[in-house]
C-alpha cells in the first residue's frame, strides 16, 4: 500500500488511468509528489480525444485534468511537456488490448522517467521491465462527494443542472414536495466537477458501477444512489439526476391479505409488479426478493442499473453489461428458484422474461404502467396471446407505496362479453380482480387484431334505447309471470330472468309464447331462472356491490356501476358498519380523509382487505 510521503521525481509519465481519475493534480496539491517535469504521451491525448468525440464523460474528465496540470505547473514549479508520436486509429481502437499502455511504458523507459499508473497490470509489466513505477491503489481514494451533501433523510431525488438552483423531491412516494435546496445556481464547471467526482467514486467503491456509458449520457450506480448524467449535445446543458430509496420495507410491512400472501408463497411464479414512476415498485420488488431468500430459495436479479439494495446472498446481474442470451444461459445453468427482473423496458426484455418463464424459472418483473391492465398490454403484440397466462399469473399494482390492486389471469374458451352468438366462441384471456374474483377485462383476437375489453364498461354502456327496451320487455313478461328481470345483451338480444317454476308458462306449449314475443318485438330472448342473488335484490335485501377505491390527497374516491346512481350505500370494515354515503350520477362518491371515519376507510383501502360496500335494492 502506497504511503503518503513527499517524493522527489525528476521526470513523471502518467498513464490514462491516473489522468482520468485526477490523481496527478491531487497528489501534487497534497505535496505527495514533487515532479520536475511531467511528460504526457500523445497517445494519452489521442485516447482522451477519442472518448470526448464519442461524448463520453471519461474523455472530458481526462482533458480537464490536463488543463489543471497546466495551471498547476506555474504554481508548483514543474514543466508540462508532451512527447511521443500520436498513435494510429487502429491503436486507439485497440486501447483495451494494451496498445496505448505499451506506448506510454516505452516513453517512460526511453526517457528514464517514473511511470505513474492506477492499472495493476500496467504496473506489473512496467516493474518487470525495470521501469520505476508509482502504483496508486484506487481503493485509498474513497471519500464523500459533494452530491451526497444535497441528500437528507427525507430526500427521494436530487436534480442538479447548470445555471439552475439545486432542487430535490422530499417526502414519500405519492406524497412529496419539490423544493429548492440552495439559492445559488450551479455553474457548468460545478456540475462537470460533480460528474467527475461521481465517476471517480464509482471506480473506487465496491458498490459503485458505471452501468451505461453512451454518447451524451452516463448512468452510474453508487451505493444506494442511481445517478443519470447528461450533457450536450444530447441535452442542452450538463445535468445530474440522483435517485435514492427513502425507505426499506419487508413484505410484512405491506399488510397483504392472507389470500395474496398464500399466492406469493405457494403459487405465483409469473408476477408483474406495475405502477407509475416513483410509486414504490422497486421497493416492493426488493422486499419480495428478500422474502424469497429468507425462504431458503436461490434468488437472483436482472437489473439495469443494479439499484436494488439486497444482501450478499442474492446475486445481481446487470443486463447492460451482458446480452439477453448471456443472461438466459447463466440463469438456466445456475437454476435459481426465483429471479427479479427490474425493470423491463424494451421488446428484448419482455422476450427474455417470457423465455425464462416458459423454461420454468419463477419470475417477478417490474414494469411502468399507469393502471394494472397496462402492464399486461405491454406483452400484447410481443408475445402470442395464448401464451400470456402461462407467463403472467399475477399483476400487483403499486400506488403511493402500497398494493393498490391485484389481478389474476386465466385462459378459457367462451363467447366474449358483449357478443351473443355461440359460434363466436374463441380462446379468451380473462383478467379477474384477485381479491373479489370479479371479471374485469377480456383479451382475445378479433380479426387480425388483439383487443383488450374492459368488461365493466360493457355493463355501464347501455344506450337509452336498450334501457327503454329492457323496461318494455319487463312489462311484457309480467303478462305471463309474476316477476321478471331483463338484461339487454345487445340491441337484438336479451336475457330474461324469471322464477324457475314459471319458466314453462312463459315459453308456452312448444315455445309458442316466447316465439310470438320475439317476432313481435324483434328481439332474441334467452330465458333463465331468477338466481338467488337476483331474488334477494328483488325482495329488498341488502347485497354487496363491486367497487373500485382509490386514495387521493384529500379523499378516498369510490367508483361503482352507474346503475346504482342516486342510491344510498353502507360502508363496512371487517363487517362492522362505519358510515353511509349517497352515490352520484356517474357512480362515484367520495369520503374525506380528514375525519376519523375517513382514516379508518383509508387504512382498509391501503391494506386491501375487510372493506365492503352494500346497497339496498327495493323490489
Amino acid at each position: 500500500m502506497a504511503k503518503k510521503e513527499k517524493t522527489e521525481i525528476e521526470k513523471l509519465v502518467p498513464d490514462t488511468s491516473v489522468i482520468i481519475e485526477g490523481m496527478v493534480s491531487r497528489k501534487v496539491k497534497a505535496g505527495e509528489i514533487r515532479p520536475g517535469t511531467i511528460l504526457i504521451h500523445e497517445a494519452v491525448i489521442a485516447e482522451l480525444e477519442h472518448q470526448a468525440n464519442l461524448n463520453k464523460t471519461i474523455g472530458f474528465l481526462g482533458l480537464d485534468e490536463i488543463k489543471r496540470l497546466k495551471e498547476l505547473s506555474a504554481e508548483y514549479g514543474f514543466s508540462l511537456e508532451f512527447a511521443g508520436l500520436r498513435p494510429h486509429a487502429a491503436e486507439i481502437r485497440q486501447a483495451k488490448l494494451g496498445e496505448i499502455d505499451a506506448l506510454i511504458r516505452q516513453l517512460a523507459f526511453e526517457t528514464g522517467s517514473t511511470l505513474m499508473t492506477a492499472d495493476k497490470v500496467q504496473a506489473e509489466v512496467a516493474q518487470a521491465k525495470n521501469i520505476p513505477t508509482i502504483f496508486v491503489e484506487i481503493e485509498q481514494m474513497q471519500h464523500s462527494i459533494r452530491m451526497e451533501s444535497y441528500f437528507d433523510e427525507s430526500t427521494m431525488s436530487v436534480h442538479l443542472r447548470e445555471n439552475v438552483t439545486p432542487k430535490a423531491k422530499k417526502g414519500m412516494p405519492g406524497n412529496w414536495t419539490f423544493k429548492e435546496i440552495d439559492a445559488k445556481p450551479l455553474s457548468r464547471e460545478e456540475v462537470k466537477e460533480m460528474s467527475r467526482e461521481i465517476i471517480e467514486e464509482a471506480g473506487v467503491r465496491r458498490d459503485g458501477f458505471v452501468e451505461l456509458e453512451r454518447t451524451g449520457s452516463t448512468i452510474v450506480q453508487l451505493g444506494p444512489y442511481r445517478i443519470v448524467i447528461t450533457r450536450p449535445p444530447l441535452s442542452d446543458g450538463w445535468e445530474i439526476t440522483a435517485v435514492r430509496p427513502v425507505k426499506k420495507l419487508s413484505l410484512e410491512d405491506y399488510n397483504l391479505s392472507d389470500k395474496l400472501t398464500h399466492r406469493i408463497k405457494e403459487q405465483a411464479e409469473g408476477i408483474l409488479i406495475a405502477g407509475a414512476p416513483g410509486m414504490g415498485k422497486s421497493t416492493f420488488a426488493q422486499a419480495l426478493a428478500e422474502h424469497y431468500a429468507l425462504q431458503d430459495k436461490i434468488v437472483k436479479t436482472v437489473e439495469a442499473p443494479r439499484d436494488l439494495l439486497l444482501p450478499d446472498t442474492i446475486t445481481q446481474y446487470a443486463i447492460s453489461h451482458g446480452s439477453p442470451q448471456e443472461i438466459h444461459d447463466i440463469l438456466l445453468l445456475s437454476r435459481p428458484d426465483y429471479t427479479i427482473f427490474d425493470e423491463m423496458r424494451n421488446t428484448a426484455d419482455f422476450e427474455l422474461f417470457a423465455d425464462l418463464r416458459l423454461a420454468g424459472i419463477g419470475l417477478a418483473g417490474v414494469v411502468h404502467a399507469t393502471n394494472p391492465i397496462d402492464a399486461i398490454q405491454r406483452f400484447v403484440g410481443r408475445i402470442e396471446l395464448g401464451v400470456i397466462p402461462q407467463i403472467i399469473d399475477t399483476v400487483i399494482f403499486i400506488k403511493n407505496g402500497f398494493v393498490s390492486k391485484v389481478l389474476s389471469l386465466n385462459m378459457t374458451v367462451k363467447v366474449p362479453e358483449g357478443m351473443t352468438e355461440a359460434d363466436l366462441a374463441r380462446p379468451v384471456v380473462v383478467v379477474n380482480d384477485f381479491e373479489t374474483g370479479k371479471l374485469e377485462y377480456e383479451l382475445y383476437s378479433y380479426g387480425e387484431e388483439t383487443v383488450v375489453i374492459p368488461v365493466s364498461s360493457l355493463a355501464r354502456s347501455k344506450s337509452p334505447i336498450q334501457q327503454f327496451a329492457a323496461s318494455a320487455l319487463e312489462a311484457k313478461m309480467k303478462e305471463y309471470v309474476s316477476n321478471a328481470r331483463v338484461e339487454m345483451v345487445s340491441d337484438r338480444k336479451c336475457v330474461v330472468y324469471v322464477p324457475e317454476k314459471e319458466i314453462a308458462r312463459l315459453i308456452g306449449k312448444e315455445g309458442k309464447n316466447i316465439a310470438a314475443i320475439e317476432e313481435k318485438l324483434g328481439v332474441g330472448i334467452d330465458v333463465q331462472p331468477l338466481s338467488a342473488k337476483k331474488a334477494a335484490a328483488a325482495e329488498g335485501e341488502e347485497s354487496n356491490i363491486a367497487f373500485d377505491a382509490q386514495i387521493g390527497k384529500k379523499h378516498v374516491v369510490f367508483t361503482v356501476d352507474s346503475i346504482f346512481a342516486n342510491k344510498n350505500v353502507n360502508i363496512l370494515v371487517d363487517d362492522d358498519y362505519v358510515m353511509s354515503a349517497n352515490i352520484g350520477k356517474e357512480g362515484i362518491f367520495k369520503i374525506s380523509r380528514k375525519n376519523k371515519l375517513g382514516k379508518v376507510i383509508t387504512d382498509a383501502v391501503s391494506s386491501g382487505s375487510g372493506l365492503k360496500v352494500t346497497v339496498s335494492n327495493p323490489a
